[in-house]
């Protein structure tokens, strides 16, 4: 029975997409906790802009965004040859999963740490690279706060849906030509969402900040965001070339009108 589930292609493509759709997705919430600046990545100075009177602000983003994007661009390729069902499913599934992972995450920051452990690093220790305290740094790193994965758990369901509803108006009107159109459009409309639901939920509601600063750097993720799904266009017309080529034009076909039946 095993055997003949995997030899469907269709099955075997949707575990391969869902794989990779449910790794990013839980990869991007872990290492959004770290801050980078876009500027010093590319060995320019930190920009200093201002929006809505808020000032010194530049590309200073989480980690997480560097996948986002390409999440997005995985429910676009789903959507395409599987449809609403078949997003809906791993939106679901990844959110449980999430919780789940940070759940585990939660249940092993309470556990005692060991003397020894607690003060050493595992790897040979420089005045550079030691940590004073292991258990800390382990906590610090896991253990999110509650509104920030609250926040992003909805942002990212919100902005699914949407991604759905766009990806497929869009479709009815080009039927299966422009993928460039529903693709980029889609996302570019589910991450202009998902980038202001996620601070707000954060650090508006949760925090103490105010909401033009959220507002305002909420725009500046959302540049980095818009820029990032056009230059992804290219990939995405990669992947359906080789999906078509893997399926073959007459059950690629079938698929996608399955697909958009829903």
């Amino acid at each position: 029975m095993t055997s003949e589930i995997l030899a469907s292609k269709p099955t075997r493509l949707f575990i391969i997409l869902g794989g990779f759709f449910i790794a990013n997705a839980m990869l991007a919430e872990f290492i959004g906790i770290k801050i980078f600046s876009l500027e010093k990545l590319f060995g320019y100075d930190p920009l200093s802009m201002t929006l809505f009177g808020v000032h010194d602000l530049g590309f200073n983003l989480t980690a997480g965004v560097l996948l986002w994007p390409v999440v997005f661009v995985m429910t676009d390729i789903i959507n395409e040859y599987f449809g609403s069902k078949g997003v809906r499913f791993l939106s679901w599934l990844t959110v449980g999963l999430i919780v789940y992972a940070f759940l585990m995450a939660f249940l092993a920051i309470k556990t005692p740490p060991n003397d020894w452990w607690q003060h050493l690093s595992g790897i040979r220790d420089t005045p550079d690279t030691s940590l004073p305290d292991m258990n800390l740094a382990f906590t610090r790193i896991f253990g999110q706060g509650l509104w920030i994965i609250a926040g992003s758990i909805i942002a990212f369901l919100i902005g699914q849906l949407l991604d759905v509803i766009v990806f497929h108006k869009i479709r009815k009107i080009t039927g299966e030509k422009k993928i460039w159109l529903r693709a980029t459009g889609s996302t570019l409309v589910s991450q202009f969402v998902d980038s202001f639901i996620v601070l707000i939920i954060a650090f508006y509601i949760g925090s103490d900040w105010d909401l033009v600063r959220v507002l305002a750097i909420g725009v500046v993720n959302y540049i980095y965001k818009f820029v990032m799904a056009i230059l992804l266009t290219p990939a995405i017309y990669g992947v359906h070339f080789l999906i078509e080529k893997y399926l073959g034009p007459e059950l690629s076909h079938k698929m996608k009108e399955g697909a958009a039946a829903q």
